[in-house]
């Protein structure tokens, strides 16, 4: 029990992280949660409900929490939580989270993350001295901070919320790995999708499994239009709005393709999804989210294209997995993505994607016969594992 794991929003990504590193480090840790509803008030008031629900343990020598939990307060309130080692897992950035509306961004969510991982200054004299971080005025230039190129870290997590970062707040090493997929010997998990909505799923499903079953035999591979998956949260935060658009444009011109709309539904969804699943009518092969693992995995490998066109991404997991089950990545050369695809799999503006989606549409054995040019395997678990249990090997206690 030396590990003391907290999820504030337990489902999707943040659900995935916590029951690997729980099953990784079987009975080492100590798991805390509430139920992946109602995020924002998660956030402002998560660390009140663990200060009274979390069990006073001697043995405990890691925290381990995502950044949805306002850790400061946490620590002010449990003065034996804020002595331990603490690790912060960030899935996202509330200071350039994209606001749906046009109006004043509630500054409270990036102010509690600010105050999570804040550093006095007699830690960040330590941190410039263990791993070379050089002042710039106000901000922090890092030199060959371990880990942050070759390990993006980690998790067998689909994109619920994916985008992610660590941050070791105690002893100090503060790095950007991010989410990864599993090792290509192993199959990838799907989250399970908390608030769900999905009133087409029934027919969808039958549909899918009828053309999955005539592809598998070969009887139709090279006949079939160009079949695009977007595998990603019904949020404006990816986007909707430009994919949409473009697959409409798509059929206008009545070029053969068809769809799987994937990824989770919460309780507000964008106007846009059901006006494209009328507009696109008979392209559309599956529309919803797929609770099945096996059948989520399953459409992935009979799609040929994933698209993003997120606005906010840390890593991007959905993109990693369907391209570890061949898929032809195309995202936005902005973000993290260049990090991460090579150039040719990156779009400049919707005009691009139209045009790359028009030629595939035309040629879908373009992409049929395309042998991804990148690399997934060092985002395994397999690669990076170790690392992680480096991570969150118990320390000593130091005086804070």
């Amino acid at each position: 029990m030396s590990v003391l794991l907290i999820e504030p929003f337990y489902g999707g990504s943040h659900k995935q992280l916590m029951d690997l590193l729980q099953e990784e480090l079987q009975e080492d840790c100590v798991l805390c949660t509430l139920p992946a509803k109602k995020w924002h008030w998660k956030a402002r008031t998560s660390a009140l409900y663990f200060m009274q629900t979390v069990p006073t343990s001697s043995n405990y020598r890691i925290l381990f929490a995502s950044s949805v939990l306002n850790l400061a307060e946490l620590a002010a309130l449990r003065p034996d939580l804020g002595k331990l080692k603490k690790v912060l897992y960030f899935h996202e950035n509330q200071l350039a989270y994209p606001v749906q509306k046009c109006q004043e961004r509630d500054f409270q969510y990036g102010y509690n993350q600010i105050l999570s991982w804040f550093m006095p200054e007699h830690k960040l004299a330590r941190l410039e001295k263990v791993i070379g971080v050089k002042r710039n005025g106000d901000a922090y230039q890092s030199e060959g901070l371990p880990g942050q190129q070759e390990s993006r870290a980690v998790m067998k997590t689909i994109d619920a919320h994916p985008e992610s970062g660590l941050c070791e707040l105690q002893p100090g090493l503060c790095t950007t790995q991010h989410e990864g997929l599993p090792s290509p010997a192993a199959a990838p998990v799907q989250a399970e999708a908390p608030e769900r909505t999905n009133p087409c799923q029934g027919e969808d499903k039958q549909h899918l499994t009828f053309n999955l079953s005539n592809i598998l035999s070969g009887l139709d591979y090279q006949q079939r239009p160009l079949h695009i998956a977007w595998p990603h949260r019904w949020e404006h935060d990816k986007d909707p709005e430009t994919f949409f658009k473009v697959l409409m444009k798509l059929k206008e011109q009545d070029l053969p393709f068809h769809v799987s709309v994937l990824g989770e539904t919460f309780s507000e969804i964008p106007d846009i999804f059901s006006e494209a699943r009328e507009v696109l009518g008979s392209s559309v092969l599956h529309w919803g989210y797929l609770p099945s693992k096996d059948d989520y995995f399953r459409a992935l490998c009979t799609a040929d294209v994933v698209i993003s066109t997120a606005k906010h991404e840390f890593f991007g997991v959905a993109m990693i997995e369907a391209v570890h089950c061949g898929c032809y990545p195309l995202c936005p050369k902005a973000l993290v993505y260049p990090e991460i695809f090579p150039a040719e799999y990156l779009y400049s503006t919707p005009e691009q994607l139209f045009k790359r989606l028009q030629n595939f549409c035309k040629r879908p054995d373009i992409v049929r016969r395309h042998l991804y040019k990148g690399e997934t395997a060092g985002f395994s678990w397999a690669a990076l594992g170790s690392k992680f249990r480096s991570l969150l090997a118990a320390e000593p206690r130091e005086d804070l």
